[in-house]
């Protein structure tokens, strides 16, 4: 059964979980599928575990030398921007945990694709302090931005970016701050009205079939939520020893006034009508209700739960990455007069390549956008 196909899906031996029939449901199928011992061999493709590289010589735009980085772009001009937060994820773990996830999945990305000879390039996080849903108010260890400084931040780093010929920029982001990353991407198009690949994506949604009830024998017990079962496997797989402690994981339930099923987990597992963050007073916020930091079962966590999860996230990125240098290589965008209210002809001197003859800045650029 776990092979047939259904019209346009792939189903599986849990009847919860189909896969579209095309190349990224293909791919997803095909981790579904892969033994333990296989999920350990993509993961030691892209070395992973690896210690973190944020301070690592080139391995981010900003710890690159800038001859080097030239030579890079000119191979592969997708950029990768992490984005996490500061945010109290239990008395286990660290308040760095969103921002420490995403960069090194990403930075196992880059390390992947170098072998292939075109390297993405990485961009230091500009969101250490992100955004939060109202419910995080007054936690501990817990650094919330405002909407519109979060917004602002990010949309002149696309621009910035932009400008330095990085004009295919994928977000990935590890916090529950998605509506705001969304309007700062529409809102950057709105104003400035620029040709390129924009992307903003929650990791954990676009690989949510390998968080909770699998079924397998590296299933998770329990539904994604916060500083969980979930959270704290990843952390075991991917940080450096001393960064957890699983003496101090703490198991918390879910508050509601409501009865269940109109709020879905965090990656919206269950299709239920709401996502988690599409409402506030039907619930008591985190510090009344999980003080602890935790919402769920940290005390269920491993690492090998966190493998398929991970492999699966890191494979997708380098699919996307490929389809969108097949599509447009580097040098080359969407056509202007396609994506835009603008003119090729007004475009040409701002999309040559940055320092080159001819080239003019993006920041001379009259704007049309409201």
């Amino acid at each position: 059964m776990s092979d047939q196909k259904k019209g346009i899906w792939l189903t599986t031996e849990n009847p919860a979980i189909i896969f579209e029939d095309n190349e990224v449901g293909r791919l997803k199928k095909k981790i579904w599928d892969a033994s333990e011992e296989e999920i350990d061999a993509i993961l030691n493709e892209y070395e992973v575990p690896s210690p973190p590289e944020l301070g690592k010589p080139g391995s981010y735009i900003q710890t690159t030398i800038r001859q080097k980085l030239i030579e890079n772009r000119r191979k592969n001009d997708v950029v990768i921007v992490p984005l996490g937060s500061t945010e109290k994820h239990g008395r286990h773990m660290n308040s760095g945990m969103d921002t420490l996830v995403v960069t090194q999945i990403a930075e196992a990305v880059r390390r992947y694709t170098a072998k292939q000879g075109r390297p993405v390039n990485l961009a230091w996080p500009p969101l250490n302090y992100g955004a939060h849903p109202y419910h995080h108010i007054g936690m501990a260890g817990t650094v919330i931005m405002p909407q519109d400084v979060v917004r602002e931040t990010l949309i002149y780093v696309m621009l910035g970016l932009w400008n330095d010929g990085f004009r295919k920029q994928i977000f990935i982001n590890n916090h529950g701050q998605l509506w705001v990353l969304e309007s700062a991407l529409h809102e950057f198009m709105y104003r400035y009205q620029l040709p390129g690949i924009f992307q903003v994506l929650d990791w954990h949604r676009a690989v949510r079939e390998f968080f909770g009830l699998t079924g397998k024998p590296d299933s998770m017990q329990t539904d994604f939520v916060h500083a969980d079962e979930s959270e704290t496997s990843l952390a075991l797989l991917m940080f450096p020893e001393g960064m957890v402690d699983m003496s101090l994981a703490e198991d918390t339930e879910g508050k509601s006034y409501l009865p269940d099923g109109h709020f879905d987990k965090s990656v919206d597992p269950l299709r239920r009508p709401h996502r988690w963050s599409e409402g506030e007073g039907h619930a008591p916020i985190e510090l009344v209700a999980q003080p602890e930091g935790t919402v769920g079962k940290p005390s269920l966590a491993s690492a090998r739960k966190a493998k398929r999860p991970v492999a699966a996230i890191l494979e997708y990125l380098t699919l996307v990455i490929n389809q969108i240098l097949d599509a447009f290589p580097p040098g080359k965008v969407p056509p202007v007069e396609e994506v835009t209210l603008r003119s090729a002809s007004e475009m040409e001197p701002y999309l040559k390549e940055p320092e080159s003859k001819g080239w003019r800045p993006v920041y001379g650029l009259p704007r049309i956008g409201f």
